[in-house]
């Protein structure tokens, strides 16, 4: 089999509405198998449509019990499919194939202590695993027995008010906890697994590997999805996709769109054109570095566009998050559009140029952009019963009808994949690790409306985190950090006068793929250097506070 088959082992996650959801996939990507998440309400039909080689049903907020709580089609269980329900999911599980479920007279939430019964396949290894782990330390793990004089215990993270009472038919139980005498169920024959606890967190140490027993040693999954076979895969699609038509792409001089450029540029070399816009929303120098870092590293023709008057003049006392995103993103397509049909006609080797004559070229048909998984899932109700956090304008801020048809060839990627795709498409550092910076800039890092002045005091702001920051050498441990200009005023004093001036709120996080998401811990000298210069170095602030929320259940994003 080719590396560019990896899509023909893919495991379909069905989303109960579990805030792990998007976990259960990452875990089962980090395991180097290519997984997609989609609604519940999918049809039989269409599950064979996409032909997974193994089911894993997610968590979720409801009870089976409930009239209205999300389900799966019955004949699920009968297409001879390994399949893995985690605990909404085994408690769905039990309640379709008539067994019995139950609502717990004590809801076990938390770190608990699974007694496994059963170490022959699902929980193959864990105990050595944990004995591994518990090595330095005497602890009781591998030690307990229970009743019966079996099993012994391993950590685990439970979240659930509904247990199982009675296995369904020719299911038995493979491990119990305190709380849940089926902790872990199975049907060996039909490769049928159920858990009560949630594998996927970090707070279940050992999970990793009972996923990955269920992949490989249940299903007989293969480790086919790999930055290599994305990348021979996704060529090939964009020059399908594509064909011999031209094709625009909105670089912004971050890992995304710059990933996607180069693998477009790969799949179809001559007929890509990158267009950087300047939308007057950009940092402190973004403009310059963007140009400088294209030039250094790419032979692909960019035409830069100051189109930053449009922009402000659009956004003129819009308020509201959702209508700014909206407007940029409409704005977007409207000057990608309109400098489509100024792209030059290639002609011999390309070098890096900044297109400032182009001849008419009509035939562009298409626009590239780095859009991301989270960005998809973040807009978009339509995988899973999860609500809509807020839309992105890669996504959920574009017009419905636009003249341009969209390639996004990262659609299904999180950012530390992309980042493990750039680094094997030769990417150097200052790309790969440069900041995230949302699509509509600093428009939502200014709370209410945008205007020039407001503009100008942010990215001063701004910059001084950034420098700061990376002057301590946190610049890559830190995932995202930035000024956000809140719109109050707050009393101070400066030079022995009462002032009353704009407040700074200094946002720094730590993460993995942007899904959930830490505040940072920054030292406390840090953070007064930062403080001190903004408020003696930008003039109008007057105040700085840090915020100390993570995500969930706030955003990394005010806005």
């Amino acid at each position: 089999m080719k590396a560019s088959d990896y899509r023909q082992e893919k495991v379909l996650i069905l989303d109960f509405g579990s805030q792990y959801t998007m976990l259960i996939a990452r875990r089962v990507r980090e395991l180097k198998v290519y997984s997609e998440i989609f609604s519940p309400t999918l049809t039989i039909r269409q599950i064979k449509e996409f032909a997974p080689a193994a089911i894993i049903l997610s968590g979720g907020p409801a009870s089976v019990l409930e009239p209205e709580s999300p389900k799966a089609p019955r004949q699920l269980f009968d297409l001879g499919i390994p399949i893995l329900g985690i605990c909404y999911g085994m408690q769905l599980m039990t309640h379709l194939l008539n067994g019995k479920v139950a609502h717990s007279r004590k809801r076990e939430y938390g770190p608990a202590e699974l007694i496994v019964d059963d170490d022959s396949d699902l929980f193959a290894g864990i105990m050595k695993k944990q004995a591994e782990q518990d090595k330095s330390a005497k602890l009781h793990h591998d030690k307990i027995k229970n009743k019966a004089g079996r099993g012994r215990g391993v950590r685990v993270w439970m979240s659930h008010g509904d247990r199982i009472e009675i296995a369904p038919e020719g299911f038995e139980s493979i491990a119990h906890s305190e709380n849940s005498p089926l902790a872990a169920i199975r049907h060996k024959d039909k490769k049928i697994y159920g858990v009560q606890f949630h594998p996927e967190v970090a707070h279940t140490p050992l999970g990793k590997y009972i996923l990955a027993n269920f992949l490989f040693k249940i299903s007989g999954l293969r480790k086919l999805f790999t930055p290599e076979s994305f990348i021979e895969s996704t060529i090939q699609r964009i020059r399908s996709e594509v064909g011999k038509k031209n094709l625009v792409l909105g670089l912004s001089g971050g890992v995304d769109s710059s990933v996607a450029a180069l693998l477009i540029h790969k799949a179809i070399k001559k007929q890509l054109t990158c267009i950087f816009v300047n939308n007057g929303l950009l940092r402190q120098g973004e403009a310059e570095l963007v140009i400088k870092v294209f030039k250094d590293n790419f032979y692909i023709p960019l035409r830069y566009v100051d189109a930053s008057d449009l922009f402000l003049q659009r956004l003129i006392g819009v308020d509201d998050p959702e209508e700014k995103r909206k407007i940029i993103g409409h704005t977007f397509i409207e000057v990608f559009e309109k400098e489509a049909k100024n792209v030059p006609t290639a002609q011999g080797s390309f070098e890096f140029a900044i297109v400032s004559s182009p001849r008419n070229l009509p035939a562009v048909e298409f626009l590239g952009q780095g859009t991301l998984y989270p960005d998809v899932i973040e807009s978009t109700s339509f995988r899973g019963p999860s609500s809509k956090i807020k839309s992105h304008h890669n996504v959920g801020g574009l017009p419905e009808q636009m003249n341009l048809k969209l390639v996004e060839p990262l659609r299904e990627l999180f950012k530390d994949e992309v980042r493990a795709v750039g680094k094997e498409l030769g990417l150097p550092d200052e790309i790969i690790w440069r900041q995230p910076f949302p699509g509509p800039g600093l428009a939502v890092r200014i709370i209410g409306d945008v205007s020039k002045d407001r503009l100008e005091k942010l990215r001063k702001a701004d910059a001084v985190v950034r420098e700061e920051i990376e002057k301590a050498g946190l610049g890559k441990e830190v995932w995202q950090y930035f000024a956000v200009l809140l719109p109050v005023k707050s009393v101070g004093v400066m030079g022995d006068e009462r002032t009353y001036e704009n407040v700074i709120a200094v946002r720094a996080v730590k993460s993995v793929d942007g899904m959930t998401a830490d505040w940072a811990d920054l030292p406390s000298s840090l953070l007064g250097r930062i403080s001190s210069r903004i408020i003696n170095e930008v003039k109008g602030i007057n105040r700085v506070v840090y915020d100390i929320s993570s995500k969930p259940p706030s955003t990394i994003e005010w806005e």
